[in-house]
């Protein structure tokens, strides 16, 4: 058993978080005017399937992908040499908050499912001295698509992640960190009906082991209601795909 019920779950799921092979190919190709050679810096790749498509459908281009679960790594390049692919694809056990990289170093900084951990201005701050001046970067981040979200809904968004905003304050906060917007588009509910389909499995598959464990039966009860509310409210909530570019010549807005 792993040593923590969280990596349990998800290290037996295909990804880590809602997402499709089709919504990456398409926030790919929103980016323009790449490099020979290409270098993508994939944070918190978890098993890496966007990492894979991504190797797949980028000819001319080198992934680095890191997580701080080596399992999801050693899955991850388990499943690039499968693909004839893992001469493209290098991992990095790190933290996404304390990256291991030269200032300027990639073209590309793509993130799947991950920025909420240290929440999108810090992330994207953080994030911007690895990018080369003029790259780009990609990141699915939990957004409101309604004004008026249910009590249920906002309660549990307060609760878990109270930065969430609708597209227009997200972008904001992406044009004020330094970026310009290249474009956004919202994921469709089906990405998350499927990837919660695989996660309620895994729970129930999982559950009878962590019996008598508090902390991990209050993870689990939360899985469960966290899939439970998506399937009432699927219309109020969800990821948006946010593509940006690093501006050379502005400086990220300070007063506020």
């Amino acid at each position: 058993m792993t040593e923590s019920p969280i990596f349990e779950i998800f290290d037996g799921l295909p990804r880590q978080g809602p997402g499709s092979n089709e919504c990456t190919e398409k926030a790919f190709n929103l980016l323009s005017s790449l490099p020979a050679g290409t270098k993508i810096l994939d944070i918190g790749c978890g098993v890496g399937m966007q990492t894979i498509h991504l190797a797949k459908i980028c000819n001319d281009c080198h992934i680095t992908a890191t997580d701080i679960y080596q399992p999801f790594l050693d899955k991850l390049m388990e499943n690039a040499v499968k693909e004839g692919l893992d001469d493209r694809i290098t991992t990095v056990c790190a933290s996404m908050d304390d990256l291991p990289f030269e200032a300027g170093e990639f073209d590309i900084i793509w993130a799947e499912g991950s920025i909420f951990i240290l929440g999108l201005e810090k992330g994207i701050s953080y994030w911007k001295q690895f990018l080369k001046e003029g790259g780009y970067m990609a990141v699915t981040e939990n957004t409101w698509f309604t004004d008026e979200p249910s009590s249920k809904v906002l309660q549990f968004w307060q609760d878990i992640y109270p930065g969430i905003m609708n597209i227009p304050d997200t972008e904001k906060v992406i044009t004020a960190a330094g970026y310009d917007i290249i474009d956004h588009f919202k994921l469709p509910a089906s990405t998350w009906h499927d990837f919660y389909s695989h996660l309620e499995k895994r729970v129930h598959d999982i559950s009878d082991s962590y019996k008598e464990n508090t902390d991990a039966e209050m993870i689990l009860s939360f899985n469960r209601k966290e899939i439970e509310l998506f399937r009432e409210y699927p219309d109020e909530y969800g990821y948006a795909f946010y593509i940006f570019r690093k501006n050379a010549n502005k400086c990220p807005v300070t007063d506020k």
